[in-house]
């Protein structure tokens, strides 16, 4: 596997050769060999250069990582070793600003060998091949790949800034938001149906969205402007609401069955020492809530 890389990695198998102090003909035997071995090319060779097959870009991808896990282990069973090398990290856009970022000076400052790397994005990553190493999620996880650590519980509110309820009045049943401007977030169905319990019974309604964003912080941001009505995360939203800024709406009506925010990562015979300070930072910090104290709005 790491003769493999090389020559994937310096795109040669002279240079992959001088590298690894071998000879050019003992670099190309193995990469054979290897090949026969598995029963396919994992390499289409040229007279000027070399190139990934489909089954080699997929092997690559997976040996870089067991090599990865490997090190990693011998570094975490030396004595005084302390976790160490590159944690990708993906986040929910708005979560991950208003509410995990303020928690990482912490994190940094126990932790100084380890580089963090941060992707804020809404759209859920694929953590078994490779797209990072441990994320966090607003949903019930359903993939029996992944180990989950809870971290809270997540209730959405209905609510609309003071500014635009004076323009265009309160809602007073689900059916007047036919009337309002709703504001839904892009290509996410599930998140533009608003369940409301009404005698007795649960009714969904998907809104019709007059304004939509694909960040829910731009959802919040909007809503705050008086653009109009939005469904957020209490935790987000939360806040703006004990000061103010925004009043909740349909509160007898909205049904809010809270949803798990989570840590999840990869399910490994062995976890790197990195991701394990990580999920257990992130569920201490969680024990003490930093959003039942009001985060200073930024610019």
């Amino acid at each position: 596997m790491a003769v493999f890389l090389a020559v994937v990695e310096e795109g040669d198998f002279s240079a992959a050769a001088r590298r690894l102090r071998m000879t050019p003909s003992a670099v190309s035997k193995i990469i054979g060999r290897l090949e026969t071995r598995l029963g396919v090319r994992l390499l289409q060779r040229s007279t000027r250069s070399i190139s990934l097959t489909a089954e080699g870009r997929f092997y690559s991808e997976s040996a870089r990582r067991i090599l990865s896990d490997l090190d990693e282990a011998e570094r975490a069973i030396q004595p005084g070793a302390e976790p160490r090398g590159r944690l990708r990290v993906s986040l929910p856009s708005a979560f991950g600003h208003r509410l995990i970022v303020p928690m990482l000076p912490d994190f940094i400052g126990r932790y100084p060998a380890i580089e963090l790397e941060l992707d804020f994005t809404d759209a859920i990553v694929d953590l078994v091949n490779g797209d990072a190493d441990v994320a966090v999620r607003v949903a019930v996880q359903s993939d029996s790949t992944l180990l989950t650590r809870r971290l809270a519980a997540n209730r959405r509110v209905i609510c609309a800034a003071p500014s635009y309820l004076q323009r265009h009045g309160i809602p007073g049943t689900p059916d007047d938001l036919s009337k309002h401007v709703c504001l839904g977030i892009t290509a996410r169905g599930r998140l533009n149906v608003w369940e409301f319990d009404e005698g007795g019974r649960r009714r969904a309604m998907r809104i019709r969205s007059s304004v939509e964003a694909n960040s829910t912080e731009a959802l919040r941001r909007l809503a705050l402007a008086g653009i109009g009505i939005v469904r957020l995360s209490e935790i987000l939203v939360g806040p703006d609401i004990r000061n103010g800024r925004l009043r909740p709406l349909l509160t007898d009506c909205n049904h809010a069955e809270a949803e798990p925010i989570s840590v999840v990562y990869p399910h490994r015979r062995f976890l790197s020492p990195r991701v394990r300070v990580f999920v257990d930072f992130l569920v201490e910090q969680f024990a003490h809530p930093l959003w039942e104290k009001d985060v200073p709005e930024q610019a």
